[in-house]
């Protein structure tokens, strides 16, 4: 039979579906996804267009936006990915299926997870909680608030709520336990994994070393995730200087590593296996991994090209300038040195300057005393009998008593130190019911003692918040400027601009211009996997 009797065939068939039970759509549908291990993934999205073109039903549609989705994951494409199982999230706000709902939701929590947008996964995470608790099948039901519970400890884990994650992984724990199934033990492991890693932040060797002992032993054959676990056990003797030891199980972690498409196991491998090196003073060894390690992050970035900048584009702009004989092409090449020279200077001057604000805002990473928060620019500095005056004075004319006072101080305190303001929810009367307060008490303290309006306040912390995650950490270089604005919290990509430039006296795209510039010229190579 020829291919294309074979299409009309197919396509025929699809005619016919609605009028067949509905049972007919799922059974051709549940054939496409067992291919999905058989067939090349290019292959199985062109049978989802296929099958996506003949779904009557509104919860069939979704199913095949979901099966797009994990094929463009297949294929390392995060933003088609994320494109398609966002059209599948649409689709099922229509449908009645609380199931596929969650299932969609801690999909993209994860997706966001992975490239770094921490708050966005968080809201999908939370969504995925509220889905399931519509759910009728138990098994079913455990294992996705199992998932989601895991899904959460991510998120406090990358914020550093380190007790919020280990309590997170404990309840997913207590909800596979429910799940009488035994492909569960994967997430069983999974969650075990997790808790190791946490406990080494923790410096708490032996008790991260047992929960990666455990994980291991729950899992039969080589996985990515083995890897992971091998890897947390080889940082644990580099870190106990045990060399040998961590040579084994990076060994181990490498060979997994090498064996499957996942950057940022093989990113963080690589970077705990030049530590090794440099740590026995091998640095031939130690620079070949420090190679790998770039060629991963630059392979990392091409595969999502959404999440980065071009990494091709600095390249491209070196010009090669012919030797001729013309006065007039001569004459070019003198005023395009004088124009280099001139921008070189202006370039050194901004270097200058940017690198003074570099040092107070890691100063201001080490400082607990809050007033230092919204110093960023150049200060006066007033003498100590002149302060404490000024503070007694401040206190006289207190509208509340000092007790209160001190204590709504404390909670503000307590507040920078975490991420709500980062909420486009967050205005005076929230933040007063937060802290149980009024909004004259509060307006009061954030005047006196801030020396700021409430508006003024929470716009300085949130800039403070995003400058620092483009100081320590490279991927929000990456993203787009409005999803930097959507990340703290900011109505507009316009507003976050302006206010940026207040505060660091730089646009954000030539904050991080400088940055990246000045990250270029440092000797060392600094390893974020490693922290």
């Amino acid at each position: 039979m020829s291919k294309s009797l074979l299409k009309i065939v197919f396509l025929f068939v699809m005619i016919l579906l609605p009028a067949q039970e509905k049972n007919i759509f799922d059974q051709v549908y549940e054939k496409s996804i067992s291919e999905i291990h058989k067939k090349e993934a290019s292959q199985l999205i062109k049978r989802a267009d296929s099958l996506y073109i003949s779904a009557q039903m509104p919860l069939d549609k979704v199913k095949v936006l979901m099966t797009s989705a994990n094929a463009y994951q297949q294929l390392g494409d995060i933003k088609k990915s994320i494109c398609y199982a966002e059209k599948a999230n649409m689709g099922i706000n229509h449908v009645d299926n609380p199931e596929w709902g969650a299932r969609i939701q801690l999909f993209l929590a994860q997706k966001y997870r992975l490239v770094g947008l921490y708050e966005r996964s968080k809201k999908y995470t939370s969504e995925g909680f509220q889905r399931t608790k519509a759910i009728e099948d138990s098994a079913i039901y455990y294992q996705l608030l199992g998932e989601l519970y895991q899904e959460m400890a991510y998120y406090e884990s990358n914020v550093g709520n380190h007790e919020k994650a280990i309590y997170n992984l404990k309840q997913s724990l207590w909800a596979f336990e429910k799940v009488n199934d035994p492909t569960i033990v994967y997430h069983i492991a999974n969650s075990y994994q997790l808790l190791g890693g946490i406990f080494s932040k923790q410096q708490n060797y032996e008790l991260s070393e047992k929960h990666y002992i455990r994980a291991d032993s729950l899992l039969q054959g080589s996985s990515f995730l083995s890897g992971w676990i091998y890897n947390g056990l080889g940082e644990i003797r580099l870190k106990q200087k045990k060399w040998a030891e961590a040579k084994l199980y990076l060994d181990k972690a490498e060979h997994i590593a090498e064996n499957f498409t996942h950057f940022d196991l093989k990113k963080a491998v690589y970077a705990n296996i030049n530590d090794y090196y440099e740590g026995i003073n091998d640095s031939y060894k130690a620079s070949l991994y420090t190679k790998k390690y770039v060629k991963v992050y630059d392979e990392s970035n091409i595969k999502n090209p959404i999440f980065s900048r071009d990494v091709t584009t600095t390249s491209k702009r070196m010009v090669h300038i012919s030797i001729v004989k013309n006065i007039m092409i001569i004459a070019l090449c003198m005023i395009l040195i004088s124009l280099i020279i001139f921008f070189k200077v202006r370039q050194k001057q901004q270097h200058i300057k940017f690198k003074s604000i570099i040092r107070k805002q890691k100063k201001q990473n080490q400082d607990q005393d809050v007033v230092e928060l919204f110093h960023i620019g150049d200060v006066s500095r007033m003498n100590t009998e002149y302060i404490n005056d000024n503070v007694i004075k401040k206190r006289n004319e207190s509208l509340m008593t000092s007790e209160t006072e001190a204590k709504l101080l404390e909670l503000l305190d307590d507040f920078e130190k975490g991420h709500l303001y980062n909420n486009k929810n967050m205005s005076l009367p929230f933040l007063a019911g937060e802290l149980n307060t009024n909004t004259k008490y509060l307006s009061y303290v954030i005047n006196q003692h801030k020396s700021v309006d409430f508006k003024t306040y929470i716009n300085r912390l949130r800039i403070h918040y995003i400058v620092d995650k483009l100081v320590h950490d490279e991927r929000y270089r990456q993203y787009k400027i409005s999803i930097l604005a959507e990340e703290c919290g900011f109505s507009s990509h316009s507003k976050f601009a302006s206010v940026f430039k207040i505060v660091t006296n730089f646009s954000p795209s030539v904050y991080i211009k400088l940055l990246e510039s000045g990250n270029n010229q440092e000797n060392n190579i600094h390893f974020p996997e490693n922290n």
